[in-house]
């Protein structure tokens, strides 16, 4: 059911501030004809009773059933949609070795545009089937795909934001897939800039460009430059790796003499929109930088394992100010679950915190009561934060927002959510749907108040 212009009669959970989790109780949402938020009415406030009456009279309210909880749509902040045949695959090598043996040669197939649209056609459906609403996107070098990866978001009611990649460095780029010159890239960048904003389908914006570096390590110095000038021309979004490795933290710190968050903000790339996926060897220096240009890190805790060899601090970025939002890294990371990408961002910081090495005594093993995060923090970032570092009114159910949410069975057949009535009351039911949700939990999905799964 559509829900534009009605009012869906809910309980459920957001999280509209860190540390904070609002627990709704049959609660009101009006929804307006533009997919927004237009009024909540709590239970008990006046004139919830004539509210709910009246639009239950005139067939405008639609009410979950019990045992059905409504969730913000989850916002993905890296997703690398051409990676998504090999989503499970290759995971047993060092980040070079994946990028240059497996994930450039599958990505050079996307030339190919029939096998673009049979690959992003799924990525999309399976995203929106798990509770994901906005998707962040790295596409490829390729001009054709990348724009059917818009048109197949925009026919699917996906909100994202997608880039056309840009790799145009020879010296770190294979001669069978990257840009023909930095002039090509820039070029490449323009047109699809101008696809996006004048696509026929896409009038209510809900499909936004992003200037797409790839890395430094995939880009001349002249082409990083161009694509900053191109960020204060158009304001787009941006979106880069960020010392993700050791070897890509290495290389930039050899090449330029600098980190890569200080690097990028030399050529104009670090901005309010800017998303700066990993971001695993930050420097003190450089979290203060991001957050001056109020840039934003997409936080992806499961990837991190098989290729970053370093923990992100999610708390420490959280308590510093710095916006942070939460990636699968498909197919750094093996799964489109946001619910699963949740849990691992607990379990990493629970590690960074009691720290690994038995040799060590406790106090001296890890960062000691400073690095763990809970249900409520990783909700956050998987909602709200994530509406934040895109700079975007999504996440969170409050008037002005999108109504971009999803419906959590808890009594689904064939779920794995178990609740008892005398032990889970409020913020322990979500808890319950953070740890142990799955995709058969989940039932409807809506974007702007429009059904999409």
């Amino acid at each position: 059911m559509d829900l534009r212009n009605k009012t869906i009669c809910a309980s459920g959970f957001h999280a509209p501030e860190r540390g904070r989790i609002d627990v709704l109780d049959d609660a009101l949402i009006e929804i307006g004809g533009d997919g927004a938020i237009a009024a909540i009415h709590r239970h008990g406030e006046p004139n919830y009773r004539t509210i709910r009456d009246a639009r239950e009279a005139s067939g405008e309210l639609l009410t979950l059933p019990a045992g059905a909880y409504l969730l913000p749509g989850f916002v993905d902040l890296h997703v690398h949609a051409p990676q998504y045949p090999q989503l499970g695959s290759a995971l047993d090598v060092p980040l070079e070795v994946w990028l240059h043996k497996y994930t450039f040669p599958l990505e050079a197939r996307y030339e190919d545009l029939g096998f673009a649209r049979q690959s992003y056609q799924p990525l999309v459906e399976d995203l929106l089937s798990n509770g994901t609403t906005t998707a962040l996107y790295f596409a490829t070098v390729h001009q054709e795909a990348s724009r059917a990866l818009v048109d197949i978001c925009l026919e699917k009611g996906q909100r994202a934001l997608v880039g056309k990649v840009v790799m145009d460095n020879e010296a770190e780029c294979p001669d069978y897939y990257r840009d023909a010159s930095p002039d090509a890239a820039v070029k490449g960048t323009r047109e699809f800039i101008d696809y996006v904003r004048g696509h026929p389908g896409n009038g209510e914006g809900h499909v936004l460009p992003v200037v797409t570096p790839r890395f430094i390590p995939s880009c001349t110095d002249a082409t990083l430059a161009e694509l900053g000038a191109i960020v204060r021309e158009c304001g787009c979004h941006v979106q880069t790796h960020c010392s993700e490795s050791d070897w890509a933290h290495q290389y930039v710190l050899s090449r330029h003499g600098m980190t890569d968050a200080q690097s990028l903000d030399r050529f104009g790339l670090l901005g309010r929109r800017t998303v700066l996926a990993h971001s695993n060897f930050l420097t003190e220096a450089d979290m203060e930088t991001i957050r001056t240009r109020e840039s934003a890190v997409a936080h992806c805790p499961i990837s991190n394992v098989y290729f970053a060899g370093a923990v992100f601090p999610l708390r420490a970025a959280l308590e510093k100010g710095i916006h942070v939002g939460l990636g699968t890294d498909v197919s750094g990371g093996p799964s489109v679950s946001m619910f699963e990408n949740c849990r691992g961002a607990m379990l990493a910081s629970r590690l960074l915190e009691s720290g690994v090495d038995p040799g060590l005594p406790p106090e001296e093993r890890g960062t000691f009561g400073t690095a763990r995060i809970d249900f409520r923090d990783a909700f956050y970032v998987a909602t709200a934060g994530g509406g934040i570092a895109l700079d975007l009114p999504v996440g969170q159910f409050s008037p002005g927002y999108q109504f971009d949410a999803f419906v959590v069975d808890t009594t689904a057949e064939k779920g794995t959510i178990r609740l008892w009535e005398e032990l889970d009351r409020g913020e322990d039911i979500l808890q319950k749907i953070i740890y142990t949700a799955s995709r058969a939990n989940i039932g409807a999905v809506w974007v702007s108040g429009r059904s999409v799964a």
